[in-house]
């Protein structure tokens, strides 16, 4: 009992440390907000393209056999950057991969960080070296250097190893591949990134618990809830966003991360210099999309 009264004292300290981080670390929701109301044809970043572009880092992520803190950092590095900073489409694929690999030499021991040549040839992005150093020396600085981000995977992790310390039924219950798996779902459509990290956790929480309609779990969940200081309005409003994109990912119409290929156009130059390993290329999911702070009030990259 002593045991796991220290476990769940040291969980909720984290927690605390997190809560008052997580801010810090959110993307700038009028920037997000300009994205959304983007068009198509703006020459600016849409919804569309950015989604699109975060599907590529979670296909990069795979490829490489990295971790999914990593894509989720990845994802956070970019939004934060497209939300302080006027972008043209045409720049997106270096500023993707930039964002890959900053997340990725925060999070990865250093035999696991894929090579800057590696990664442009697997992402095809079309840019150089000296490209990839300018663009992250731009991104470091816009950021103020501060990559290692509270996220609502942080918070997934927490909320999940703190129902397991007070749950009697222990790990059979919560699936965190699969809660994590639902993360990726949500991170890959624009909207999300305006949730509060804990709030967007705590509603995959409670939605999977929902489902497993498992009463000492649900009132676990309330007690997180209420610690986290989340009120009921912002989670009616959030889970009801969360449960209609899962709905959606769930559908026949989207296609799944294990059923869609990824395919590459590599030139048989290229092809040559390809280490073995790289033929073996992973799979992507496309999610379901869905939707401007003003104009002078963002940079202008280029």
């Amino acid at each position: 009992m002593d045991h796991t009264s220290n476990e769940a004292f040291k969980l909720l300290k984290q927690l605390n440390l997190h809560l008052e981080l997580e801010s810090k670390y959110q993307p700038r929701e009028k920037g997000l907000i300009l994205i959304e109301s983007t068009a198509e044809n703006d020459n600016s970043i849409c919804p569309r393209l950015r989604n699109a572009k975060v599907e590529d880092l979670w296909s990069l992520t795979n490829f490489f056999g990295l971790g999914m803190e990593t894509f989720v950092l990845a994802v956070n590095i970019l939004d934060r950057f497209l939300a302080i900073m006027k972008v043209k489409p045409k720049h997106l694929s270096c500023i993707g991969v930039c964002c890959f690999q900053l997340a990725a030499k925060v999070v990865e021991e250093d035999c696991n960080i894929p090579s800057v040549h590696d990664v442009i040839r697997i992402s095809q992005c079309k840019c150089t070296v000296s490209d990839m150093n300018r663009m992250e020396k731009i991104i470091s600085e816009k950021l103020h250097f501060e990559f290692k981000a509270t996220t609502a995977l942080t918070f997934l992790h927490l909320y999940h190893t703190v129902v397991l310390c007070h749950s009697s039924k222990r790990k059979e219950v919560l699936n965190l591949d699969k809660l994590e798996a639902q993360l990726k779902a949500c991170n890959c459509r624009l909207i999300f990134s305006k949730a509060k990290p804990s709030v967007l956790a705590l509603c995959l929480l409670t939605l999977e618990v929902e489902t497993l309609k498992s009463l000492e779990l649900f009132e676990i969940a309330l007690r997180v809830q209420k610690h986290s200081k989340v009120n009921d309005e912002d989670m009616l409003y959030w889970r009801e966003l969360v449960s209609k994109c899962l709905a959606d990912y769930s559908s026949p119409e989207c296609c799944k991360p294990d059923h869609k290929k990824l395919v590459w156009t590599v030139s048989r130059r290229t092809a040559q210099n390809l280490h073995n390993s790289y033929y073996s290329v992973p799979e992507l999911p496309t999610i379901p999309e869905c939707g401007r702070i003003n104009e002078s009030e963002r940079w202008n990259l280029f």
